[in-house]
């Protein structure tokens, strides 16, 4: 079994479970090997309300990813937010033992260390601790103090806190699934790596990642990140407001938004109206795209808005801390037509829709440079940070031989849907045969025996 840097990042979403293997290819590239995607059912708002629920979703999206890239997952770094996730600022310091020796990595670490120990509110957790810029004995404004002479290591840090319960229960989904939690990492943190050039993150730039359920915010200037926050809307509530709008199902209305939706009411036509089924045999409705649109805008407007006032909180006025490149937007919701325009409109900065192809082999799929997975392609970038190895490869030869005989040693029972999962896991077949085809043969098989076994008795 070759040792590859294989890494996995999950994303649990609240419309999707994302998970992602991929390695680094010669040119420092990253190389996606397999994409799960499942149906999130168990999450609302980034936080997990349904534990059965979610460790069924991050099984279906892990065996797809498995079947896609034929290796087996260990361990995986996972995206986390939600509204209970807030961020501070701290300045703390270290008196060293001996000035006369150059500061090194352990000096640095002893400091991390001594912010995490805050005392945080009660039923709080310290996730991230991250150093902006240093001080050395009251010079200010060094970036990188390794390798320096000094007394006094002084910092300031970002410190990202979360729910402790909320993060044990993402833990223990993990868990349950089967796998490892390798690492967390804050869903914004993990969407910026995958999106963000360095020149922006110098330049200073804010990063919109517009989920399902939540709203994302990134603020780097100067290559260091800023303010996080993380507002407790997104796509999902836009979907909501068109279902009661519109008195239509949620599916519909999904539908609707995805194919039809507009954030600039002024782009359609009033005479431009959309047909809709009727719920068992009802006439159908139709829906005019202008009041469509109207619903839209009204939501987005206040998502952009609750987003605008954590920028202004981190103070972009302020002519130091001015944002010259302005917004990337991300995320499902980015795709919304006319979104581009309205957050120019509303914020009056630069804005662009943010891909993650900047950092993907030029092999990759066009589905995976989508927005809707930066944050799943940011976390395996994180893994391949940490040097993980969280995933192997499937030795075909080892398992072929053995593959006939569960078949032909099953009693004569309907096959359950979970055995012929488990199969499809256990059964790593030559290429050409398809997941579909090893079903149905399976299970032909054992009707055939059935239909014998039958016949046997018959006479």
């Amino acid at each position: 079994m070759e040792k590859e840097n294989i890494a996995v990042g999950l994303d649990i979403g609240t419309t999707k479970i994302v998970a992602m293997i991929g390695k680094k290819n010669e040119y420092g590239k990253l190389e996606i090997l397999g994409v799960g995607k499942s149906k999130s059912l168990g999450v609302a708002r980034g936080v997990v309300n349904n534990i059965t629920q979610t460790i069924q979703s991050i099984q279906q999206a892990v065996l797809e990813a498995e079947n896609n890239s034929g290796y087996k997952i260990n361990d995986v770094v996972v995206g986390i937010a939600g509204q209970h996730i807030r961020s501070i600022q701290h300045t703390d310091y270290v008196i060293r033992t001996n000035p006369e020796e150059v500061i090194s990595g352990r000096d640095i670490q002893l400091l991390i260390d001594q912010v995490n120990k805050l005392a945080m509110l009660p039923g709080e957790e310290i996730i991230h601790v991250l150093p902006q810029e240093f001080k050395i004995d009251g010079q200010s404004e060094i970036k990188e103090p390794i390798g320096m002479y000094g007394g006094r290591l002084e910092a300031s840090f970002h410190v990202v806190v979360g729910q402790a319960s909320s993060i044990r229960n993402v833990g223990r989904c993990i868990q349950s699934s089967g796998i490892e939690l390798s690492g967390l990492t804050l869903e914004p943190l993990a969407s910026a790596d995958a999106v963000l050039s360095q020149e922006e993150k110098e330049a200073g730039v804010a990063l919109i990642d517009i989920g399902g359920g939540t709203t994302d915010l990134a603020i780097f200037k100067d290559g260091i990140i800023r303010h996080t926050a993380v507002v407790p809307f997104g796509g999902n509530v836009i979907t909501d407001d068109i279902k009661e709008g519109c008195s239509i199902i949620e599916k519909q209305a999904e539908l609707l938004k995805v194919k039809f939706g507009s954030a600039w009411p002024g782009e359609n036509k009033d005479n431009e109206i959309v047909s809709i089924p009727g719920l068992r045999g009802r006439d159908p409705k139709e829906i005019s795209l202008k009041n469509l649109s109207k619903i839209i805008h009204a939501r987005v407007v206040e998502i952009i808005e609750q987003v605008f006032t954590e920028i202004k909180a981190y103070g972009h006025e302020d002519p130091r801390k001015k944002l010259i490149a302005g917004i990337v937007l991300t995320g499902g919701g980015s795709q919304l037509k006319h979104i581009k325009q309205l957050v120019e409109y509303i914020t009056g900065m630069d804005t662009r829709i943010g891909y993650p192809n900047e950092h993907l082999a030029g092999n990759s799929g066009e589905e995976i440079s989508s927005p809707l997975y930066a944050t799943a392609v940011g976390l395996v970038m994180n893994s391949i940070e940490n040097n993980s190895n969280s995933a192997y490869k499937i030795e075909l030869k080892e398992v072929a031989p053995e593959a006939p005989k569960p078949i032909v040693q099953q009693p004569v029972f309907e096959p359950k849907e979970e055995e012929i999962v488990n199969e499809e896991a256990v059964e790593e077949k030559p290429k050409a045969e398809t997941t579909e085809d090893k079903i149905r043969r399976s299970f032909f098989d054992r009707y055939v025996d059935k239909i014998k076994d039958f016949l046997d008795n018959a006479e």
